[in-house]
């Protein structure tokens, strides 16, 4: 038997990881035939819970744990599939808000590990084989699960569910999901299903009509977020963006009759959606002097929000650890920050990374001046030397710069 070390590193080995290499033929994949087979050879766990199926570009993952921190708090046994992972692999597969034990990772891998192999399957697609065959034994009343990337040829796509949701469109992956919000819109739109409630984020000119369309196709009745009344609620997630991710996950709440959820489950649901689903790096305050703030946002639209809360801080000077992967706009993304700040430009520990030193290049040519870290945690390091107590410190521009952040403090 091996270890949950070895395991994880035969995974690491033998299986392509897209947030480790960015975008390959071998990690995405062109049909949802290898994670069919591997569902039938399962047994079809797919099919032994409904769920709550949660795409788009931005606020997919918040609105993932905030549904199944509701869902719990309403007393029912919840399943929830979320990714990349922060510091742990287990954190993508959570029951009850409870990471997969390591030795379930285990005793899976070793079961399977014949037909990993004789599939060729992605790390995605072994991902979801893992969570959903843990959620039909542990027996979940539903499930909650975040796509990946785009929907349509997501593996994610085989669930049965109850209700679609698609919270942002923005351009992101445009290898694969195109070069237009329009494009991507309809590749998000592809988990709708033949008269299941789909709820869209928020209206928009150059997609609406995306949705619509598809919609239309599907039989599926169309629910606009934005639309739901503007309830919110005070939460621990603290993001001023989490607003359009509370009214989404109301109206997919409100969409579905088959789990209902009082008010007062809501409002609690919301107020520990941290403490119940363990959820990271979305405006996580780390410490108070100098205030220190953890968010994943990483391309132009999720950067503007965060951005907007930051400066509107009080507070002395600001200090930014900024990283990011090479795969995405990053001139768009860095034409976001503020000039009015020092920079510590570093590099997540994998191989997508952009050099710390081209991205201080990059940075300087747009105003953004500051120096170049061979890692995170020197960038943070330096960061805590020269800021004074008073003073705000910001580390993002990267879901791997803040993994690699809070593995560097624990």
């Amino acid at each position: 038997m091996s270890t949950y070390a070895e395991t994880l590193e035969w995974l690491y080995a033998q299986l392509p990881v897209f947030q480790h290499t960015g975008g390959t033929q071998a990690t995405y994949k062109v049909d949802l035939a290898k994670t069919m087979a591997f569902m039938e050879a399962l047994g079809h766990p797919e099919r032994r819970f409904p769920a709550f199926h949660v795409a788009g570009t931005n606020g997919k993952g918040s609105t993932s744990h905030m549904l199944a921190s509701c869902l719990q708090e309403a007393g029912y046994r919840v399943g929830l599939y979320t990714s990349p992972h922060l510091v742990s692999f287990t954190e993508r597969i959570r029951i009850q808000g409870v990471e997969l034990a390591p030795e379930k990772v285990v005793d899976f891998v070793e079961t399977w590990k014949p037909r990993l192999r004789s599939l060729q399957l992605s790390f995605f697609e072994m991902s979801v084989g893992l969570a959903f065959h843990a959620f039909a034994e542990a027996e979940v009343d539903v499930a909650v699960v975040e796509v990946g990337m785009g929907g349509r040829l997501d593996s994610t796509n085989v669930v049965h569910p109850i209700v679609t949701g698609v919270t942002t469109i923005d351009l992101d992956h445009q290898a694969f999901l195109g070069t237009t919000r329009a494009a991507i819109a309809r590749e998000k739109a592809g988990i709708f299903k033949p008269h299941v409630p789909a709820v869209v984020g928020q209206k928009d000119h150059e997609t609406q009509s995306v949705f619509e369309s598809i919609a239309k196709d599907v039989q599926a009745p169309l629910i606009w977020a934005e639309d739901h009344p503007n309830t919110l609620t005070s939460s621990d997630l603290l993001g001023e963006y989490q607003a359009d991710n509370q009214r989404m996950a109301r109206a997919m709440l409100a969409a579905q009759p088959d789990f209902p959820v009082s008010e007062d489950a809501i409002a609690r649901g919301l107020a520990r959606v941290v403490a119940n689903t363990g959820l990271q790096g979305r405006w996580q305050v780390w410490s108070q002097a100098p205030m220190t703030i953890l968010d994943t946002a990483h391309n132009p639209h999720g950067l503007r929000a965060t951005m907007r809360q930051l400066l509107a801080l009080p507070g002395g000077p600001l200090h930014i650890v900024l990283g990011m992967v090479q795969d995405k706009d990053v001139r768009s993304a860095l034409a976001c920050l503020p000039v009015e700040a020092t920079y510590y430009f570093c590099a997540a520990q994998i191989p997508r990374a952009m050099p710390a030193e081209q991205l201080q290049a990059l940075g300087k040519s747009m105003g953004l001046e500051g120096a170049a870290y061979p890692h995170v945690k020197a960038a943070w390091d330096s960061a805590l030397q020269a800021a004074n107590p008073e003073d705000r410190l910001y580390i993002g521009g990267s879901t791997f710069v803040v993994a690699d952040a809070l593995m560097a403090r624990r």
